[in-house]
């Protein structure tokens, strides 16, 4: 979800003050009106901190006061100390159980504090209490949309939609529920009658998803397009990319990715897939530079090794600089196989490609390690076949390709190699049957190209949720 639905905390009603102390004597009750009045303006003025400090001040002398409860704990909702909120809007509920807004304002404070459960059932009795009123509908459908809960949420926003149908939140939320519970043609309808009335780059980045997932492709492509153009925010500008980059229109997808590394040059997600892109372009000593950048912007991202490694694999010229990120990525994560894996094989390619400084022990080293935090990972042990083939110990490397075809039968390298090595060894009858299943794995080609989109695919939908950066 491109943006995460809002609650709306209960709004303090214009208080009765004069009859709020009424059970004190005439100076008394004037005295406390006015310290109360006093509080209500701090609140108003967002000077929460002093509105709870006048409020604690006048607690213990009207103790059992709905207003005064209520109002402390919705300021120091304010301040974000959800703790003390809570404490206070219980007590206000305890007083007035037949107040949807001091429930409403206790379940925000309990979601927030992750009491999910219980700001649920304060969002239902407030439902019960006012099952005609926009903001309780609205409130209890963000809250399942929060929890997770789609298909629960939508009946509750539909409603909210009738009884307000100008809402720009609920609006948005339904759309989206639609659009999540595949109700295509009523999340566009939906959202194209919002935009005549509010026209906003989310609303479009919103229709955007929708053609995308009726499989619209072009349409899609436009309305993201159009999103970034009127918002040219991080977020917009990678979702027009990487749907540009999903579908192969890499040099336009280049294009916004370029421009939109310009404008964000610390978004790690922004470079990656500058760098994908290029990749996908065979453009791979750019690919490269552009995944070095976003290692150094977050070192831990396991998704740029993936792509640096495919990348540099088609270009070892910046050797020394890729295998400082990977020998830093292993060392940042000791107990990852991969990370130790993709070491192992930076290091191998780049000496091998300099002629110079080889350590192949460091290399065997190094794709055992791997093996053994990760036992079923095949390339490890095709790899390590690898080493021991290339020194003609083909007792070892054997075992290696037959492990790796155990766990992956679909590794046409690894199937030519081992026949190789029984050629090698004089088990001509098996060296044929490897290479019989090689030639039809290599026939079946398309399905590499079909996993590389799935590893887009996988990116782009996991660096949508990730936190956008200053530009």
């Amino acid at each position: 979800m491109s943006r995460m639905p809002r609650f709306r905390l209960g709004i303090l009603c214009s208080l009765m003050v004069c009859a709020t102390f009424a059970a004190a004597d005439g100076d008394q009750k004037q005295k406390l009106d006015r310290q109360f009045q006093s509080a209500v303006a701090q609140y108003d003025a967002g000077r929460f901190a002093e509105a709870a400090a006048q409020l604690e001040d006048l607690l213990p002398q009207a103790p059992n006061n709905f207003e005064v409860e209520e109002l402390l704990g919705m300021t120091y909702s304010a301040l974000s100390q959800d703790t003390k909120a809570i404490k206070h809007l219980d007590a206000a509920v305890r007083l007035k159980p037949n107040s949807a807004a001091a429930r409403t304002n206790l379940a925000a404070s309990l979601s927030r504090s992750g009491k999910a459960e219980l700001a649920g059932e304060q969002f239902q009795k407030a439902l019960e209490l006012e099952p005609r009123d926009y903001t309780a509908n609205h409130n209890l459908g963000e809250f399942y949309i929060q929890s997770g809960k789609i298909a629960e949420a939508h009946p509750f926003l539909e409603r909210a939609q009738r009884i307000n149908p100008a809402s720009y939140d609920n609006g948005y939320d339904l759309a989206m529920a639609d659009l999540l519970t595949g109700r295509l043609d009523e999340a566009r309808q939906l959202v194209q009658s919002m935009i005549q009335s509010k026209n906003t780059a989310e609303l479009h980045n919103l229709l955007a998803q929708i053609e995308e997932k009726d499989g619209k492709f072009v349409a899609a492509a436009n309305e993201f397009g159009t999103a970034a153009h009127m918002d040219p925010s991080e977020d917009n500008l990678f979702d027009w990319g990487s749907e540009l980059l999903i579908h192969r229109t890499y040099e336009p997808a280049i294009d916004v990715f370029r421009q939109a590394t310009r404008l964000y040059p610390n978004s790690p997600r922004l470079q990656i897939g500058l760098g994908m892109t290029l990749y996908s372009r065979g453009l791979y000593e750019e690919a490269v530079k552009s995944l070095l950048v976003a290692a150094d912007l977050n070192p831990s991202d396991a998704r740029c090794y993936l792509f640096l490694s495919k990348a540099y694999d088609s270009s070892p010229s910046q050797a020394e600089e890729v295998i400082q990120r990977f020998q830093r990525y292993s060392e940042l994560e000791p107990n990852n196989a991969l990370a130790q894996y993709y070491y192992a094989m930076s290091l191998w390619k780049g000496k091998r490609a300099e002629g110079s400084g080889l350590d192949l022990q460091a290399v065997e080293s190094l794709l055992k390690k791997s093996i053994s935090l990760n036992e079923k990972l095949p390339e490890a042990h095709v790899q390590l076949g690898n080493l021991y083939a290339d020194q003609h110990q083909y007792a070892k490397s054997i075992p290696e390709y037959v492990r790796a075809l155990e766990l992956n039968p679909n590794l046409p390298d690894a199937h030519y190699r081992l026949g190789t090595d029984y050629v090698h060894v004089g088990q001509k009858d098996r060296a044929q049957n490897e290479f019989d299943v090689y030639q039809k794995l290599r026939a079946q080609h398309l399905a590499e190209v079909d996993k590389e989109r799935i590893e887009v695919r996988q990116f782009v939908y996991s660096a949508k949720a990730a936190p956008s950066t200053k530009p």
